[in-house]
């Protein structure tokens, strides 16, 4: 089975970002409106091949049953590496593997890792090509940029990697060089497409880069017809129901009372995977991560900075719900 044609096209989907795209939040996404198509955050293909790194790795590799159909996104460059876990993970419930040849985090790229791949085509198709045979049948796909440097070159970059016949090929259409200072490069969909449409038809080709909503996808849609799918990352932190189908297409708006409901939902969610055992408090460790998300659910209000600024003194999520229900 192949989760890429089994899904309706225009596929949309939540773009896999680090410590943001986990078993927690993709929950709250769900609630709010589900995305065609979830993926994990990044999990490196040496720390789950290390008995330090391992228990990191298979807590990035935590899904649900709600998540389905979800996919497994993996970083390195060690070919022996991406062979291990993809022969675990083509039985642990993913619908398919996806190799980050995109990410521009320094440190990743100073692993060698993520974007750094572009500069290293050769270890890439490599490690494609083991992760692919370790997979046995498993799709596996690839999420990439332009370039390292420069956008033109994808000229060189992309056909790399089509060559290869990956199940799907996600775009970000920018530089790594670029990270999202710039808009992102739409005049060379068209481009993308005909390289496609040469080397790997049957390849599906998405993008990522300023896609805000379901609605700025399916105008996308309708402008690049051949396009398979689109990808909402920094969006979902506007608008955390901005996969939500509405009756005219424009982008729903939602409440401030659904806006702090679904907060709420949040906070209930966390404390399930992360509360310690006795259900009295959260680590520290765990908790300082979960404020980044307050600025979602506050703002644009009379008030929101000075209730956003006592929400960040909070060191638990008893004390978040204390000061939502004081402001209610």
């Amino acid at each position: 089975m192949n989760i890429w044609s089994e899904l309706k096209t225009p596929i949309i989907a939540l773009a896999p970002m680090e410590g943001v795209t986990d078993i927690v939040f993709r929950a709250v996404v769900a609630k709010a409106s589900r995305p065609d198509l979830f993926f994990t955050e990044f999990t490196n293909v040496s720390s789950f091949a290390s008995e330090k790194g391992r228990h990191d790795a298979l807590s990035r590799l935590e899904i649900s049953a709600s998540d389905s159909p979800i996919i497994a996104q993996i970083w390195g460059k060690n070919p022996d590496h991406f062979s291990e876990i993809c022969s675990a993970l083509k039985i642990s419930g993913f619908s398919g593997i996806d190799l980050n040849f995109g990410c521009p985090d320094r440190h990743v790229n100073k692993a060698g890792g993520g974007a750094a791949m572009i500069r290293t085509p050769d270890l890439a198709v490599e490690c494609f090509r083991r992760a692919k045979e370790a997979a046995d049948g498993l799709p596996v796909s690839i999420k990439t940029r332009l370039g390292f440097t420069y956008p033109d070159e994808y000229k060189t970059w992309l056909p790399t990697l089509l060559n290869e016949h990956p199940a799907a090929l996600t775009v970000h259409l920018r530089t790594r060089k670029e990270m999202s200072k710039v808009p992102a490069h739409f005049e060379l969909i068209p481009e993308l497409l005909r390289l496609r449409a040469e080397l790997s038809p049957e390849t599906k080709l998405l993008i990522n880069g300023d896609i805000k909503s379901r609605s700025s996808a399916l105008e996308l849609s309708e402008k690049y017809p051949d396009l398979d799918g689109f990808m909402i990352g920094r969006g979902v932190f506007e608008n955390p129901f901005c996969f939500k189908k509405t009756p005219d297409g424009s982008p729903y708006e939602p409440s401030r009372e659904e806006l702090f409901e679904l907060f709420r939902y949040h906070l209930d969610v966390f404390d399930k995977y992360h509360n310690n055992p006795d259900g009295t408090s959260v680590s520290p460790k765990h908790f300082e991560p979960l404020k980044r998300f307050f600025k979602i659910y506050v703002k644009d209000f009379e008030g929101s900075k000075d209730l956003r600024g006592k929400l960040m003194l909070s060191k638990t999520t008893s004390e978040v719900r204390k000061i939502l229900d004081d402001y209610s």
